[in-house]
């Protein structure tokens, strides 16, 4: 049976070019599918290893104009630690530390459009 159910983030940024470029040094993101015109980026579509989200150029919506958080996500990836220190290179803020807690090495950051995600892994099976 194929699985056709699933659920991708939506985060709203004041700046599509960037917010992309972001994604791409601090995740490791691919670009599956962009709507704009030359370097403008309104929608896009990114993936890492596999998972998808979704960007939007809506300075109305995005956190950091709002000043307020949004969703915290959960990116789950072999290497926290070096996933963690590769988004806080290229950019994030350091909200918590990587640390072990409840069957999970994890840390959180805030991305530099103002979303707050968790990177961890289970660490007990």
């Amino acid at each position: 049976m194929t699985k056709t159910t699933n659920i991708a983030p939506w985060l709203s940024v004041s700046s599509g070019a960037k917010a992309v470029d972001f994604y791409q040094k601090g995740f490791g993101a691919e670009e599956v599918y962009r709507l704009g015109e030359g370097d403008a980026v309104i929608i896009s579509q990114l993936s890492v290893d596999g998972a998808l989200f979704w960007i939007q150029e809506d300075s109305a919506s995005s956190p950091e104009v709002l000043g307020q958080g949004s969703v915290r996500m959960i990116l789950t990836v072999d290497n926290p630690d070096a996933m963690f220190e590769k988004a806080v290179s290229a950019g994030a803020k350091e909200i918590a530390p990587i640390y072990e807690e409840h069957g999970w090495r994890i840390g959180r950051i805030e991305d530099p459009f103002g979303h707050h995600w968790e990177i961890g892994k289970i660490t007990v099976e």
